[in-house]
């Protein structure tokens, strides 16, 4: 796992393990999965669907949310728990589903160090654009459709493998609506706090944080729904922080830590939460740079360091830290809340996780 400063060295020797048995159960799932699929035999294309599939879910990636489900097992027990491993298959196809659609969304040529679906499919098909769309799309939806089969198959009692899969939609459903939003959101005027967090908590928040939490706690044998207000809202909390952080570091990170230029998303005109706080402390020529660099495709690194220079000069960095910092220790707090029902060590890897988001380098 990368950059996981102050998560304590037991957590991160846990997480590190997690990390790599699930590495080598997703090898595995993809090695046996054209044998247990009812693939045409005359087809060709759906073998190298399943073969992109494969390679944008292995080629990298923190597994940060398996971490989670299986931090949130450890609120209940330490005991081996049957539906773990379907869980964390679930929850790596759902993000593999997310990615291919983003990237198509985002017009993004790579991923994780390599092509994205849907540029492979564009080289594929050079003269046939329209259907490299669409075989982005279907392969995107075919992830979709392997995350919830996953755990239709789990050899789990009936009552919890309906919980897990209903969970599963539910997050999928809302990651489409928080897309969609995230989309709107970049049609409106200077979106305010409620508009930005509630994106943050769509988009990434109940798929990436909430959902593990629920499925790990549902295969421990608890029921998540007695606690869903607490639930949601650390969830929430987290993924405003995590958001917040993203969007600071797209500005104000260094490239070279990141492996990444800075300001894509000035460039590609997405109303982040650094963008907002930009535009809500400046006037005069400075707002016109700003928003002239807003949506600028071809925006010079000379441009993005000169937004960079003054956000810095109007103290933008440390007012957004301090917003991070407000909104984790809320989240620690809302997790602190939870000893009384649930182990004391495992709690606190959810306390200090929210610490960690805003820490982060990367």
């Amino acid at each position: 796992m990368t950059d996981t400063t102050g998560l304590g060295e037991r957590a991160l020797k846990r997480a590190a393990l997690h990390q790599h048995r699930f590495h080598a159960h997703f090898e595995e799932y993809f090695d046996t999965l054209g044998t247990r699929l009812d693939v045409p035999s005359f087809s060709r294309f759906t073998p190298e669907c399943l073969r992109l599939l494969r390679d944008l879910s292995l080629r990298g990636g923190k597994r940060m949310r398996v971490v989670l489900l299986h931090e949130a097992a450890r609120l209940v027990t330490t005991e081996p728990v049957d539906g773990l491993d379907a869980a964390a298959l679930s929850i790596e196809l759902l993000q593999t589903h997310g990615l291919v659609h983003d990237d198509l969304i985002d017009d993004s040529p790579t991923r994780r160090g390599g092509p994205s679906t849907y540029y492979a499919y564009r080289d594929r098909f050079p003269r046939h654009p329209q259907a490299a769309l669409g075989l982005t799309v279907l392969a995107g939806d075919l992830a979709l459709a392997l995350s919830l089969q996953v755990l239709l198959d789990a050899e789990l009692p009936v009552a919890t493998r309906q919980a897990m899969v209903e969970v599963q939609t539910r997050a999928a459903a809302d990651t489409f609506m928080g897309q969609i939003a995230d989309l709107e959101r970049d049609f409106t005027d200077d979106p305010d706090d409620d508009v930005l967090h509630g994106v943050a908590d769509y988009k990434s928040a109940r798929y990436s944080l909430l959902a593990p939490l629920q499925l790990g706690l549902l295969a421990a044998g608890e029921q998540p729904a007695r606690y869903e207000r607490e639930l949601r809202r650390y969830a929430r909390l987290v993924g405003i922080c995590g958001q917040m952080r993203d969007d600071y570091l797209d500005l104000f990170g260094d490239a070279a830590t990141m492996g990444k230029p800075t300001g894509t998303d000035l460039r590609d005109g997405r109303r982040s939460y650094t963008v907002g706080a930009l535009l809500s402390v400046v006037s005069g020529s400075e707002r016109a740079l700003v928003e002239d660099a807003l949506g600028d495709a071809a925006g010079t690194p000379e441009t993005i360091a000169a937004v960079r220079e003054i956000g810095e000069r109007r103290g933008v960095p440390a007012r957004m830290e301090a917003d991070m910092r407000r909104h984790a220790e809320r989240a620690s707090a809302e997790a602190a809340g939870w000893r009384s029902r649930w182990r004391e060590d495992a709690v606190a890897f959810f306390e200090q996780l929210p610490r960690w988001s805003i820490a982060r380098t990367l």
